[in-house]
């Protein structure tokens, strides 16, 4: 199939798009009912309470997914990388968004027309049952961070951070640098704790020979225990 917009391409034929396995025919619909817009970094593309009108695909950039808490302070709920989804659970529950997205570095997203993914959905048992597991890998993971956020100490809930950044958009060639650079505020509301408490982590981690820093790139010195902080919390 010959695609005239790599991003829409990037979105359903990429290795990690679970938009892949759709027919011939069914990536044509796509095709013929979408947009794409792009978004530099810092924008927002979407914000909570909100109603979706399609299925937002992340064709390039990084975003964060964020609620604002008490006093107008980010606790960030997840982090997507190039081919993941956005909006979709507010696109299935027929509601507003729950959550807010930004754009960390230059970003192009695609949006699936709602009536487009909604007819191919109904008629795809494949394409809704990897939905249904997304959702649940979703549901398990914010659980799991839930528990972490609220009864790790800052050490545990700072190392389980660089994992799940590690884990998300991996490493550089050099095989140790995480590859996104975030702010230290958003390190901070990642980790729910005070930008001051994570500085002063950061740089107990560096003393410590797990990380290295320099900026905003953080290097993973010692990936076992960094694991074992995150683990004894």
């Amino acid at each position: 199939m010959q695609y005239k917009n790599p991003y829409v391409e990037q979105c359903l034929e990429g290795s990690c798009s679970m938009l892949k396995g759709l027919s011939v025919k069914e990536k044509e619909v796509l095709v013929q009912h979408h947009t794409y817009a792009h978004y530099r970094k810092g924008e927002i593309i979407f914000m909570e309470g909100e109603k979706p009108h399609g299925l937002i695909c992340l064709a390039a950039g990084k975003v964060k997914v964020f609620k604002e808490g008490v006093g107008g302070r980010e606790q960030i709920l997840r982090m997507v990388s190039p081919q993941g989804l956005l909006g979709y659970r507010a696109l299935f529950a027929d509601s507003g968004y729950s959550a807010s997205a930004i754009a960390i570095e230059d970003t192009t997203i695609v949006m699936f027309e709602s009536d487009a993914i909604m007819r191919i959905v109904r008629k795809n048992p494949d394409l809704a049952l990897r939905f249904i597991k997304v959702i649940a890998r979703e549901l398990e993971f914010s659980n799991n961070r839930t528990v972490s956020l609220t009864q790790k100490h800052i050490r545990g809930r700072l190392a389980e951070s660089l994992l799940v950044l590690r884990d998300t958009y991996g490493l550089e060639n050099d095989g140790s640098t995480i590859r996104v650079y975030l702010s230290r505020e958003d390190i901070a509301n990642l980790s729910n704790m005070t930008t001051s408490n994570a500085i002063r982590t950061l740089s107990t981690f560096a003393s410590e020979d797990v990380i290295a820093l320099d900026g905003r790139k953080i290097r993973i010195l010692d990936s076992e225990k960094l694991e074992r902080i995150s683990e004894l919390g």
